[in-house]
């Protein structure tokens, strides 16, 4: 199982704050992105957007990172600061 984690507006714009995915339907992040853009019109709206963040293992990652059983990916706006 792969372990996917939403925070701060994704969180509160889809409801939940985590859900889990049979690993052997994904090889990276961008599969399981591209298969959650497909829930419904909140979802896309989250992995359409070029500046979402992603983690994996609590290491940040790119679309293109593989993923493996028992991952944990986590998916975040865009952090600003003063």
């Amino acid at each position: 199982m792969i372990t996917v984690l939403f925070f701060a507006k994704y969180r509160e714009l889809l409801g939940t704050e985590q859900l889990q995915l049979e690993a052997e339907s994904f090889s990276s992040v961008r599969d399981i992105a591209q298969h959650l853009s497909q829930q419904g019109s909140e979802w896309h709206s989250i992995f359409e957007q070029a500046n979402t963040m992603v983690a994996v293992n609590q290491k940040m990652a790119k679309l293109d990172s593989p993923i493996q059983d028992g991952d944990e990916l986590a998916f975040f706006p865009p952090v600003t600061g003063g």
